[in-house]
C-alpha cells in the first residue's frame, strides 16, 4: 500500500524586519564584479576606489567635498574635531537617537547638552535648542531621524545669530531632502553611515562626511589618517579612520540604485497609510508624519502605539512571525554612562514618550504589497486579541 504524503501546513511565510539577501541578489553580478576588481588590484585602503566614491557622494549630495571614513560614528567624531570642538565646549543635540550621536560629542572631549524633540517628527525642537544655547555652545547636532530632515531654517538662524556650527547626523538620511536640498549640505558638515542596514549599506561598516568648506575638508582628510599631511609629518593628533576600498567599490554600485530604492520605501509608506485606513487601525496607532518641506526616505517606518500597549503589540507581531523593532527604548539622558550630565526621568517628556510608544515596522524596498498586507493583518489580529483579553478581564472583575 503506497504512503500518502500530505503537504505540511506551515502557515503564512514570516515577514522579516529587513531582508538584505533579496536586494543583494538583484545586483549580485555588479557587486561581485566590483569586489573582484579590488581584489585583483590588491589596493584595499583608500586609493582610487575611495576617491571615486567620494566624488560620487559629493555629486549626489550637491556638496563640494566628501571624505570617507571607517564608520558613521567616526564621521561625527571627526566632524567635531575638524571644527575644533573639544574640552570645555557644549554641543546641543537630541536625547532620542542612536547612542553614537551623544557618544561622539563625548569622544571629542565636549559636553552633550540634550533638549527635547518635536512630538510629530521626532526631530530636534528648535525652540528648545534656542533656550539651551550658552556662551559655551559651539555646535548644534540635529539628527535627521528615521530618514526625515530636521526643521533646519530655525537652526540656521540660531547658528548665524550665535556663531555656532551645525553638524548634521544624517546617518539614516542619505537622499533625504529639506526644501529641495539634500541632507549633508544643510550645515557645516554632514555625517553619514554605511552600516549594512542603512538605506545605502555596505558589506561592513563605513562612513562619509560632506562639506562645502575647502579648509574643513582638508583637515578632515588629515584627521582620518592620524593628522598626517604626508611623509609621516603629523601636524596634529588624528584617528585611524579610513574607508576600505572594498566598501567604496560595493557602495558605488549600490549608490546607482539608491533613488529607486528610496522611491520603493516611499511607495511602501504610502501603501501602509492606505492599508491602515482600510483596516480601521488609524484610531489605534499614529502614523509617521511627513513634513511638507521634507523628502522622507524612510530608513525606518515608526508608528506610535499609545495607551501603554506598544510592548504587547510588539510581542503579538513577533508571535505571528512579523518582524518589528524598537528604535530607541531608552533616551540618551537616562543612559547610565551619561548620568554625570544630571539627566532625570521626566526631564524630556516627548523623548521619553517616543521611547515608550514607537514601533518600527518593515519598510525595506523589496517588501511588496503581499508582505505589507501580512504586517497589517497581524496588527489587526494582535489588537483583536488584546481587546478580547481586556474584555475577559473586565468580565472576571465584575
Amino acid at each position: 500500500m503506497s504512503q500518502v504524503i500530505l503537504p505540511l501546513n506551515r502557515g503564512p511565510e514570516p515577514v522579516p524586519m529587513i531582508d538584505l539577501v533579496e536586494q543583494h541578489q538583484s545586483i549580485r553580478t555588479e557587486v561581485m564584479s566590483a569586489v573582484e576588481r579590488v581584489f585583483d588590484s590588491q589596493k584595499f585602503v583608500l586609493g582610487d576606489d575611495v576617491d571615486s566614491f567620494e566624488q560620487d557622494v559629493a555629486r549626489y549630495c550637491d556638496s563640494r567635498f566628501a571624505i570617507g571614513c571607517a564608520s558613521g560614528t567616526d564621521a561625527l567624531v571627526l566632524a567635531l574635531k575638524g571644527l575644533g570642538i573639544g574640552r570645555g565646549d557644549e554641543v546641543i543635540t537630541t536625547p532620542y537617537s542612536f547612542f553614537a550621536t551623544a557618544s561622539s560629542i563625548t569622544r571629542a572631549g565636549a559636553r552633550p547638552v540634550f533638549v527635547d524633540i518635536d512630538p510629530v517628527t521626532f526631530n530636534l525642537c528648535p525652540e528648545a535648542v534656542a533656550a539651551a544655547i550658552t556662551p559655551k555652545t559651539r555646535a548644534i547636532m540635529p539628527v535627521h531621524l528615521y530618514g526625515q530632515c530636521a526643521d533646519m531654517e530655525p537652526l540656521w538662524r540660531l547658528s548665524v545669530r550665535h556663531g555656532v556650527s551645525i553638524v548634521e547626523d544624517a546617518a539614516q538620511a542619505l537622499g533625504a531632502t529639506y526644501r529641495g536640498r539634500k541632507a549633508g549640505v544643510l550645515g557645516n558638515i554632514g555625517c553619514f553611515s554605511f552600516f549594512p542596514t542603512k538605506n545605502l549599506g555596505g558589506a561592513g561598516d563605513g562612513g562619509m562626511m560632506t562639506t562645502d568648506d575647502k579648509d574643513i575638508a582638508a583637515r578632515l582628510r588629515r584627521l582620518r589618517v592620524h593628522g598626517d599631511v604626508g611623509g609621516y609629518n603629523h601636524v596634529e593628533v588624528g584617528m585611524n579612520s579610513r574607508l576600505d576600498a572594498l566598501q567604496a567599490a560595493v557602495l558605488a554600485v549600490k549608490l546607482r540604485h539608491l533613488d529607486s530604492w528610496s522611491a520603493a520605501r516611499q511607495e511602501n509608506a504610502a501603501r501602509y497609510t492606505q492599508l491602515f485606513a482600510e483596516h480601521q487601525l488609524t484610531n489605534r496607532i499614529e502614523l509617521p508624519a511627513v513634513d511638507s518641506d521634507c523628502g522622507h526616505v524612510f530608513n525606518q517606518y515608526c508608528i506610535r502605539v499609545p495607551n501603554g500597549q506598544r510592548d504587547e503589540v510588539l510581542a503579538g507581531l513577533r508571535q505571528r512571525q512579523v518582524g518589528c523593532a524598537i528604535y530607541y527604548p531608552k533616551p540618551l539622558h537616562l543612559q547610565e554612562c551619561f548620568s554625570h550630565l544630571g539627566g532625570s526621568a521626566g526631564q524630556f517628556p516627548e523623548a521619553e514618550r517616543a521611547a515608550a510608544e514607537t514601533l518600527a515596522l518593515p519598510i525595506y524596498p523589496e517588501l511588496g504589497e503581499a508582505r505589507q498586507q501580512r504586517v497589517v493583518e497581524a496588527l489587526v489580529e494582535t489588537f483583536a486579541e488584546l481587546d478580547a483579553s481586556k474584555s475577559h478581564s473586565v468580565r472576571r472583575a465584575a
